[in-house]
């Protein structure tokens, strides 16, 4: 059984850094939004291709948008913020409860 403890607390561990990091992949995203960035950069167009599959669906089933302000990134942050305070902990005790 610690096998499968380990792999949960593993899981757990990596689940948590791939949200954080998607999570100031969101803010640096919004925060160039504002500034009018070159679309031919390839940074930029690696923000806007790993962040809008994501964005496009919660605009589609949540149009939040109010006077010209996307507020859809602010959703997935609070979705991630969700996930790592639920899930990661979650996973983690269970992790602790089968060693």
């Amino acid at each position: 059984m610690f096998v499968i403890s380990n792999l949960l607390h593993s899981l757990a561990t990596v689940i948590d850094i791939v949200l954080n990091l998607y999570m100031w992949v969101l803010i640096i995203r919004a925060l160039i939004s504002w500034v009018n960035p070159d679309p031919y950069n390839p940074i930029v167009r690696f923000l806007y291709s790993i962040t809008e599959p994501l964005l496009y669906r919660v605009r589609r089933y949540l149009p939040v948008q109010f006077s010209g302000i996307d507020f859809s990134p602010m959703l997935l942050i609070l979705l991630i913020i969700f996930l790592r305070s639920f899930l990661v902990p979650t996973l983690n005790m269970m992790a602790y409860k089968l060693a």
